[in-house]
């Protein structure tokens, strides 16, 4: 009779604990502000062709592979260590998959050794940020400006100059070289 008791107590432990910590997490993200981003979500009328890039459900699965969808649209993310883009080292641009807009310059690239591409900084207007409850502590993802594309989640243990790490996964990138 103790172990379903035990088992309770634990379960229930174990939940309040978590939601302490989230409570806990998102007091402290408000008295820091909320983003160290605040240039963030720019007014759509600002990005261009933005209209022509809000497409239906289908038309995306349509335009894009299984996984590339359930990234930039279902807002998955790729295994670590499968995208080529982590270990690209050429002069270019960093797109976003889905509509080709500019999100990253190659200098803003550097090698954080969590298996997928990163950069401490963005090519200013191409992103918007929401925040992220999915693992009950609040974290900050990142979308495409102009097709609302799911790209990652940014995170504050970066290098210089911005001390920001933007975790990317890679299908949701295109690389055009210089």
């Amino acid at each position: 009779m103790a172990g379903p008791n035990l088992a309770i107590t634990r379960r229930a432990l174990t939940l309040s604990l978590l939601s302490g910590a989230a409570v806990a997490c998102s007091g402290e993200a408000k008295a820091k502000k909320e983003t160290p981003m605040a240039k963030d979500n720019p007014d759509p009328a600002t990005i261009p062709d933005f209209d022509k890039w809000q497409l239906s459900d289908q038309e995306w699965k349509e335009r894009l592979s299984q996984e590339a969808y359930a990234v930039l649209r279902k807002e998955a993310t790729e295994r670590p260590g499968s995208s080529p883009l982590d270990n690209e080292k050429r002069e270019g641009i960093f797109a976003c998959a889905g509509c080709g807009y500019d999100l990253f310059q190659s200098s803003q690239k550097f090698d954080s050794g969590t298996g997928w591409p990163s950069f401490f900084d963005y090519i200013p207007g191409a992103l918007g940020i929401k925040r992220d409850f999915k693992l009950i502590i609040p974290r900050t993802e990142y979308h495409c400006a102009r097709c609302g594309g799911h790209q990652g989640h940014v995170f504050k243990d970066g290098p210089a100059p911005t001390g920001l790490r933007y975790c990317n996964n890679g299908v949701a990138l295109t690389f055009k070289p210089a």
